[in-house]
């Protein structure tokens, strides 16, 4: 009989939690794929086509801004919670819940009051799921394998997302039945992953206090105490910002700037595929490839410049072509900025025991821009035109993949 030593049962659990990692983080980012680029645009068009980009400007930057303020919240409760199932199962669980009623609501509002208290709710709650989920690398994950884990979680992100604009178009036509689809599928991933990757019993752990004070610390870090940190977080709002500034407008751009009209809708999903190609690879050799070498800045470098490089395909020529290039060069770029940069800021964590809440607030990096790129982004079109985001977009992404240089714990 073979015995089952602890490095054994370790690499079991290692093994186990890579495949449930996978359709739990898809089961996420369908979500956010589908609804903020594809379903609630739609929506939103339907109720006042005349004001659609202000309308999505205005409701977007709200629920944004609920999900900024949620997720670093989420992660200081659940560093706190002492259960049978961890501390991160029952806010994953329950985040998926509540998410699953306010997507419901929404498949039923028809105005745009509705959409958006039923949209904020929505980003507050898979956020109060998505903050603990992504703490479980830094409370599982060895340091030497996080760029492994990271290409994982990169490369169901980016699938998730790129699927649910698939998916998403499919619904372009009856929204409320997408918006029920999403919220089923990640009620299972979630559930899946809680039950066959459960983590430890915790409630015998030293219970840590819980205050306004701490309540008032989940949403900062002191930068000049931990500046690699502070480094990492710049890079990913820049990065984040350019990105966010040309995708939460994608469907628009192809409407109006590229000149497909109605046609815009089934263009999405073939973006989506070229993106998703040169991700795959992207993300498969990016991750794995720094854990290797023992290096992650020089690919980040790398991603900002080919990411920017892909911009200049639809700013110089607007047309379907252009757009193709878009898709295939920043989809190449951003898949190695994702299995990279994960792995990169796990490792520059101010403390472990508050894993959860400094990833809500790293991840303030990559919500953040979501507040503010449709207001910037919708100024900047309404003075300039849709041909403008582009170069801004641009400076942008390059100055965030150049901003870890000064990281000195991590190489």
């Amino acid at each position: 009989m073979a015995v089952i030593t602890p490095e054994r049962a370790a690499n079991s659990s290692l093994r186990r939690l890579k495949f449930t990692l996978f359709p739990a983080n898809i089961g996420m980012f369908l979500l956010w794929g589908a609804i903020p680029s594809i379903l609630l645009p739609l929506q939103i068009e339907d109720v006042d086509p005349a004001n659609k980009a202000a309308n999505l400007a205005v409701v977007a930057t709200i629920g944004a801004f609920a999900a900024m303020l949620a997720q670093p919240l989420a992660g200081t409760i659940s560093d706190r919670t002492r259960s049978r199932f961890g501390p991160r199962a029952p806010w994953i669980i329950a985040g998926a819940l509540i998410g699953g009623l306010a997507l419901i609501g929404m498949s039923l509002a028809n105005t745009l009051v509705q959409i958006g208290i039923a949209w904020t709710i929505t980003q507050i709650a898979y956020n109060f799921a998505q903050g603990p989920l992504s703490a479980v690398m830094p409370d599982r994950v060895p340091v030497e394998k996080r760029g492994v884990f990271a290409a994982i979680t990169g490369f169901a992100s980016m699938f998730g997302a790129l699927g649910g604009q698939i998916v998403g178009a499919r619904f372009a036509e009856n929204v409320g039945a997408g918006y029920l689809l999403f919220a089923g599928v990640a009620i299972v991933a979630f559930t899946v992953f809680v039950v066959l990757s459960p983590d430890r019993d915790n409630r015998g752990d030293e219970r840590r206090p819980f205050s306004f004070a701490v309540l008032v610390r989940s949403f900062w870090f002191n930068p000049r105490e931990h500046p690699d940190f502070g480094w990492a977080f710049l890079g990913r709002f820049l990065l984040y910002l350019g990105y966010f500034g040309i995708s939460n407008y994608q469907l628009y751009i192809l409407q109006d700037h590229i000149g497909l009209g109605d046609d815009a809708v089934d263009f999405v999903p073939v973006l989506g595929i070229a993106s998703l190609a040169t991700m795959l690879i992207s993300i498969a050799i990016g991750g794995p490839l720094s854990d290797r070498v023992g290096r992650r800045k020089v690919f980040i470098y790398a991603s900002s410049i080919i990411c920017a490089a892909g911009l200049v395909g639809p700013w110089l020529l607007p047309t379907k072509t252009g757009m193709l290039i878009f898709a295939l060069v920043t989809g190449f770029g951003f898949g190695f900025f994702q299995s990279v940069d994960t792995a990169l800021v796990t490792q520059v964590l101010p403390a472990q025991e508050d894993a959860a809440k400094d990833l809500g607030v790293v991840n303030i990096a990559a919500t953040l821009p979501q507040v503010l790129a449709p207001g910037i982004a919708g100024a900047i079109v309404v003075a300039f035109g849709y041909g403008s985001l582009f170069p801004i977009a641009i400076v942008l992404m390059v100055l965030g993949g150049f901003a870890v240089a000064p990281i000195k714990t991590v190489r």
